[in-house]
């Protein structure tokens, strides 16, 4: 089944926020779990969500990052100074990231293109995104105990260099970010491929994901899939990615080989004209321009 990532998606699996950026919160027995956390401007809207949720947001023990993009740790700082005994996790490269002005500069400039559509939510809460270090630095094969529940840490990388996905064994529950790319369309049938570091490691860590054999995947943007339809998803996935590096090509070999030109060529008839992308502008570009260069540079 296919599902909208809001409310009760699945065994002790809920989802904090809205769809566009889902936070999901799994709850164990003995300590609960947030993964991911959306733009910063969604951190007041989080924190409400966690009330209802569990009661109060004081009851949050960990919070991991899947990875180092804007829109998957813009809330870190603010929950971190609203429930400082929170522990967040990630890939120890975002604490190098996360110390550098440039990069904050960068994200906090690309969360204020999304102002005009939710700077309400926000109000006039300091919901800043400022430079933040991990409490534990995530690796390949680690294990954490919410009791019933294990969240076990796995390296994929290829959308970015350090995503991380988190797998419950006891559910068969996954949670891979954008590392196995998102669902595109209004419904969220076709995929958008988010290689961004490295297509080949891209279809590698898929291809890991597949033979987990999940029965729930929750997906980064928009929509989680239960049963038959996880698996489905991360077929579908692997095979995009290939048709999807042809598109690319093709756009390339139209240009004479010219980055910039095909870049803008694939903006206009892709994104502006068929508009079944909802992923905003700028960030759109900016992740398609990583793409169409990487692919380029294996030619």
């Amino acid at each position: 089944m296919k599902k909208i990532s809001q409310g009760n998606v699945y065994d002790r699996v809920h989802v904090a926020a809205n769809p566009m950026y889902p936070a999901y919160v799994v709850t164990g027995s003995s300590k609960n779990l947030m993964i991911d956390c959306g733009i910063n401007l969604f951190g007041p809207l989080y924190t409400k969500s966690l009330t209802e949720i569990l009661g109060t947001p004081d009851r949050l023990d960990y919070l991991f990052i899947t990875h180092s993009h804007y829109d998957h740790l813009g809330s870190a700082p603010y929950l971190k100074r609203r429930i400082p005994s929170i522990k967040i996790g990630g890939a120890p490269y975002i604490n190098d990231l996360l110390q550098k002005e440039s990069v904050i500069a960068r994200m906090n400039g690309l969360i204020e293109h999304q102002r005009v559509s939710f700077g309400d939510i926000a109000g006039d809460e300091d919901v800043r995104l400022t430079p933040i270090r991990l409490d534990i630095e995530l690796r390949e094969g680690d294990e954490f105990d919410l009791g019933g529940l294990t969240c076990r840490v796995m390296e994929v990388p290829g959308h970015t260099r350090d995503c991380l996905a988190y797998y419950f064994p006891e559910t068969r529950a996954l949670f891979p970010g954008e590392a196995a790319g998102v669902p595109q369309g209004t419904g969220g049938g076709a995929v958008q491929v988010e290689f961004l570091s490295s297509f080949e490691d891209y279809l590698r860590s898929i291809r890991r994901m597949i033979d987990l054999e999940p029965r729930f995947i929750a997906i980064g943007h928009g929509f989680a899939f239960t049963d038959e339809d996880a698996m489905d998803f991360l077929e579908r996935s692997y095979g995009a990615t290939f048709e999807y590096r042809k598109i690319l090509e093709e756009y390339l070999d139209a240009a004479g080989g010219n980055v910039e030109s095909a870049i803008s060529e694939i903006v206009r008839r892709e994104y502006d004209e068929k508009g079944t992308i909802f992923q905003e502008r700028n960030a759109y570009i900016m992740n398609l321009t990583a793409q169409v260069r990487h692919i380029a540079s294996l030619r």
